[in-house]
């Protein structure tokens, strides 16, 4: 066995556990996309063209409440901002590939796909075919985040509209929030935001999303700089 299937097979088994709540998330916004109006087509092709959970699923909220075209791509790329750290992170192993090779690995670095790839990486830093690691955890999410998005339009299809599925969006943020309470300056920040969202929601092209998170942050700042 050759060493760019070694380290693409390593990729695939390192990132599996991590893809359990990935499979009900995708399912949840595949039968959101159809509760919501944009049918089958549009919410598979979200999955293919965004492919961050989070921000498809904010897209599509801010877009069927009424938001103007800027307002939902700019909210949903706000939330996909921490991507650009991962690839100040991600660079420093990679700054040998191609562009090519560059810009195709950049469109699987999730959430998940990183935290595995970045550990190889640091193990394994003079080894030539490292990325083919990132290419291996990243092509096995995006297969699982495919497959779940198509069986949740199936079921959101069948689901009768009385039982509704709108209100699974909060309770799935919520969900991806429980790691963050850990840490104080987390939990300041996350109730800055929910508060804020509350009282910004009736904000100008429903722009409350990207003022309570630009407030939000500056609030972090302020709170690290007082610790410092």
């Amino acid at each position: 066995m050759n060493k760019r299937k070694i380290n693409f097979l390593k990729g695939f088994y390192d990132v599996l556990p991590l893809l359990l709540p990935v499979v009900p998330f995708g399912i949840i916004f595949g039968a959101i996309g159809v509760e919501l109006g944009f049918g089958p087509y549009a919410t598979f092709a979200s999955s293919i063209i965004i492919f961050s959970g989070a921000s498809q699923i904010v897209f599509f909220q801010l877009f069927s409440s009424g938001a103007s075209s800027f307002v939902a791509i700019t909210s949903s790329s706000v939330i996909s901002s921490r991507h650009l750290l991962y690839g100040a992170v991600v660079a420093q192993y990679l700054s040998k590939l191609s562009l090519n090779w560059k810009i195709f690995l950049s469109y699987f670095l999730t959430d998940q796909a990183f935290a595995v790839s970045q550990e190889f990486f640091k193990k394994n830093q003079n080894d030539k075919l490292k990325h083919y690691h990132l290419l291996g955890s990243g092509i096995t999410l995006w297969i699982v985040w495919q497959v779940s998005t198509i069986i949740g339009i199936i079921l959101g299809s069948i689901v009768p509209d009385e039982l509704g599925l709108a209100f699974t969006i909060p309770l799935t943020f919520l969900a991806l929030l429980i790691n963050y309470l850990r840490k104080i300056d987390h939990l300041i920040v996350i109730i800055i935001s929910g508060v804020l969202s509350i009282l910004l929601y009736h904000a100008p092209f429903k722009s409350y999303i990207i003022l309570s998170s630009i407030i939000s942050l500056l609030a972090l700042l302020l709170i690290r700089k007082i610790k410092k």
